[in-house]
């Protein structure tokens, strides 16, 4: 599946999230997706972004949060679904956006975290989520660059 298409799923299923373990397990999600198209485009994407790409997702697999989030809980990860990444910049772009969402939503739940232990996750999250979203803005960088000085 395209990763446009997943990142559109997540972005629903972070909208329907209505608990604070809903919005854990969405970041999760969140996380993941960025891992695979990390690493998915450290391989197959543009020459130029293919080390950004390695280090995006390397910080997408950072959060620790999925040990709070078993596979029947989630009914699996969206990102095990990712074959392809038909537009590069949409598809970054797009993941930007779900990164700021997910931020936003754990920044509403940490407040009403009732647990120390939610509580850590969310900021955990939040700190790994701000990391993939700078990485995914330096890649959107170079290919920007890539786009305006052609070889």
């Amino acid at each position: 599946m395209d990763a446009v298409r997943i990142i559109a799923a997540g972005r629903r299923g972070l909208a329907e999230a209505t608990t604070v373990q809903d919005v854990i397990v969405e970041a999760w999600q969140a996380q993941a997706l960025a891992e695979a198209i990390g690493s998915h485009l450290a391989i197959f994407g543009p020459h130029e972004v293919r080390s950004r790409a390695q280090s995006l997702g390397d910080a997408g697999g950072r959060f620790s949060g999925g040990l709070l989030c078993p596979a029947s809980v989630t009914g699996g990860l969206r990102a095990a679904q990712l074959t392809e990444v038909r537009d590069v910049r949409a598809a970054l772009t797009s993941l930007s956006r779900l990164l700021r969402e997910v931020c936003e939503a754990l920044v509403g739940v940490v407040l009403l975290a009732d647990e120390e232990g939610a509580y850590w996750t969310c900021v955990e999250a939040m700190d790994t989520v701000d990391e993939a979203r700078d990485r995914v803005a330096g890649i959107l960088e170079k290919l920007e660059v890539r786009d305006r000085n052609p070889a």
